[in-house]
């Protein structure tokens, strides 16, 4: 059944993310979020699993290690007090043991978590590239740059906590307090009880309630630092405009604005901190008081060995070490869910085309035809393609002319299928490219675009990526055609030359002749040109058609131009567009004959 445009365009609306919908925490946010983060590290839970069981044999040795060392001396100073002889080799040899466990399991700890989370974000990373390349262009358009990094950087960095700071801290916090309370329930169940509420109020209700607290915090300063990184970019890529139009104090302004919301965020995330850090600190203490007072009166009425009394003491004191770090761990739950549900909600945007599985072989000469082509890039924009029909047999040479904004662009766009079609369809050799695989139907096409992007790489593999199996005698076949002898001739470091991101360490006209020989380079049967000779002087240009004229043999050639000079070269129609319709096709000569500033343009005026 057909979509309708407004079915499309909803489809294509980000849908909003649990930590969109609601600032406080709550079983709706936690739930989808966390099944879906534990999906995707389930991959590394051998290495997660083993982190945590090194954690909490680290843990439950450092508690071992306090509890028996103090009865070891206490029952010691007994013994020397009362001139009793007692076995020490064999505590002597537990505390060692505890010793060598809390250390050798705090470094493997250490080790194997770490390892685990650089495994899963990495892993996590990869994931949402992948689920991104389909969505590129049409479903990415809308979001600036610094998002989409933000997103694949820092959102996903933040999903540490979830593994690092909250799942091992609680588990082994969980088992930890567990083995103290059976150990305390075998030696005076009053301190088990004690313990038991001492660990539920600085281990569950204070961390619960301090997050939140900071829930609103954490969830706006994950959002406002995405718009802070935007607004960066913009002042950096924007400077000169900035300086230009006297905008860099207006534009600095709003940086420094939300830069103080973020830190002041933060700032109260952290008061609150402290203030849970210190109430745990002073429930530990309380805890403690508590069952030295229990300990102590049953040791008066002697059912509990004085050594115990220091056992059950320190005891009571290791476990909370396990249970204070889970306050800080809450203070950024909120955060993390959030970018959590950030990420997921970017991954499940629907792409703009569903890739068939298989794809039809297409002829060596394909037919383009257009019919009844609409587009537009949003539900309230104005049609970019506005019904447009055309009609390229094998072989032909068009150029499509008209002013900006008349659809030129967008008729490329439709033909690569890089955005869908509201209306209409377009044919490539004989079949629907809504049908084709978009691979296998750009193979088949060289495009020049109009603002080509260059990669921070040797000018040989920003060339080889359009044919990686490409030989030397090839690529110097179309740099030639490129008019690009004398350029790299003049490189001292030849094809291996660095061009710099985007292509910034060559002129802008350097640029548009790496792209045509890259283009020329694919060997595709279609070639089609978004404004090539844009940058160019009007020599290089003269000669660029001229090597185009040859290099387009035997292909279908598709010239998007405003520059009329030199048509008559290259092509033998032209289609006039206008407001999104092809309004006319007349023969190039034709069309020259009319115009009279191609007539100037051809008669070198």
């Amino acid at each position: 059944m057909k979509k309708s445009p407004g079915a499309i365009f909803n489809a294509a609306k980000p849908r909003p993310s649990e930590g969109e919908a609601q600032e406080a925490p709550g079983s709706a946010l936690l739930s989808p979020v966390l099944r879906r983060l534990l999906g995707t590290l389930h991959p590394y839970r051998g290495w997660m699993a083993g982190g945590a069981a090194l954690a909490l044999l680290a843990a439950l040795a450092a508690i071992g290690l306090m509890a028996v060392s103090g009865w070891f001396i206490a029952a010691m100073a007994v013994a020397g007090a009362g001139g009793i002889v007692i076995n020490y080799y064999t505590p002597a040899a537990a505390i060692r043991a505890f010793a060598i466990l809390r250390s050798g399991g705090r470094y493997g700890e250490r080790v194997v978590t770490h390892e685990a989370t650089l495994r899963g974000l990495a892993g996590l990373r990869a994931w949402l590239f992948r689920r991104l390349i389909p969505l590129a262009p049409a479903r990415l358009s809308a979001l600036r740059s610094a998002e989409l990094f933000a997103r694949l950087r820092a959102d996903i960095d933040a999903l540490e906590h979830f593994y690092l700071a909250v799942l091992v801290p609680a588990a082994v916090a969980l088992l930890t307090v567990a083995a103290g309370l059976l150990v305390c329930l075998i030696v005076l169940p009053a301190a088990a009880s004690v313990l038991l509420l001492g660990a539920l109020v600085a281990g569950a209700l204070l961390p619960l309630w301090m997050q939140r607290r900071a829930a609103q915090d954490a969830a706006l300063a994950v959002r406002e630092a995405a718009a802070l990184r935007g607004l960066l970019l913009d002042a950096l890529r924007g400077h000169a405009e900035l300086l230009a139009w006297g905008g860099v104090a207006a534009h600095n302004g709003r940086i420094d604005a939300l830069a103080a919301r973020v830190e002041a965020r933060r700032n109260r995330i952290e008061l609150l901190q402290a203030v849970t850090g210190g109430a745990v600190g002073l429930f530990a203490q309380l805890t403690l008081l508590s069952v030295l007072v229990l300990a102590l009166e049953a040791a008066h009425r002697g059912t509990l060995a004085a050594p115990l009394v220091v056992m059950v003491s320190l005891l009571t004191l290791a476990s909370f070490e396990v249970i204070a770090p889970l306050s800080e761990a809450l203070a950024q739950w909120q955060a993390t869910l959030v970018a959590g549900a950030r990420v997921f909600e970017l991954a499940d945007t629907p792409p703009a085309f569903v890739e068939p599985g298989t794809c039809a072989p297409l002829p060596p000469a394909p037919a383009i035809v257009f019919e009844g082509a609409r587009l537009r890039y949003a539900e309230d924009a104005p049609w970019a393609l506005d019904g447009v029909d055309l009609a390229l047999a094998p072989g032909a040479r068009v150029a499509v002319v008209g002013a900006s904004g008349a659809g030129k662009s967008s008729l490329l766009a439709a033909l690569l299928k890089l955005y869908p079609l509201q209306e209409g369809r377009v044919l490539f050799g004989g079949q629907s490219v809504q049908a084709l695989q978009g691979d296998a139907l750009r193979r088949h096409i060289a495009v020049i675009a109009q603002q080509p992007l260059l990669f921070n790489l040797s000018l040989l593999e920003n060339l080889l990526l359009a044919a990686p199996e490409a030989d030397a005698g090839r690529i110097g076949r179309a740099v030639g055609l490129a008019q690009l002898d004398p350029f790299v001739a003049s490189l001292t470091a030849g094809y291996d030359t660095v061009l710099g991101e985007g292509g910034a360490l060559v002129s802008g006209g350097e640029v548009r002749r790496i792209a045509i020989a890259r283009a020329l380079l694919q060997d595709a049967p279609v070639l089609v040109l978004d404004e090539p000779t844009e940058g160019l002087d009007a020599r290089t240009a003269r000669d660029l058609y001229a090597a185009l004229d040859a290099a387009a043999r035997n292909r279908t050639l598709l010239l998007i131009t405003h520059r009329l000079s030199g048509l008559a070269r290259l092509v033998d129609e032209v289609v006039v567009m206008s407001a999104g319709r092809a309004i006319e096709r007349v023969p190039v000569g034709d069309y020259l004959a009319r115009e009279p500033t191609a007539r100037m343009a051809e008669s070198g005026g």
